[in-house]
């Protein structure tokens, strides 16, 4: 066998595995979702949205955004994306974080 077929096949069997692995949270997010439980796969989170605005010397100065000063995210409990929503084990630590201002 040549290099190029077994990376050929490498990378065919990771896109499998990804694809399989994809489905299998796709099918738990529905399973979970039937069945109302503590454990439901979406979460909604409240966050004071706070701005990093850029000055002339290279720091920062930190606002809180007077237009909209609270926000709701939904985040979705599962190892990918889903329904547009992020999942929780990203959005979590992300969100107390200023939202860069350029």
């Amino acid at each position: 066998m040549t290099r190029s077929r077994i990376a050929g096949q490498a990378l065919i069997l990771i896109l499998l595995l990804t694809g399989c692995i994809y489905a299998a949270d796709v099918l738990v997010l529905r399973i979970r979702a039937m069945h109302a439980t503590p454990t439901m796969p979406f979460e909604t989170m409240t966050r004071t949205r706070v701005l990093a605005i850029p000055k002339k010397n290279g720091k920062y100065e930190y606002q809180i955004d007077q237009l909209q000063p609270a926000e709701t995210l939904t985040c979705v409990h599962s190892l990918f994306p889903h329904y547009g929503d992020k999942p929780c084990w990203y959005v979590k630590p992300r969100l107390n974080q200023p939202i860069p201002v350029e």
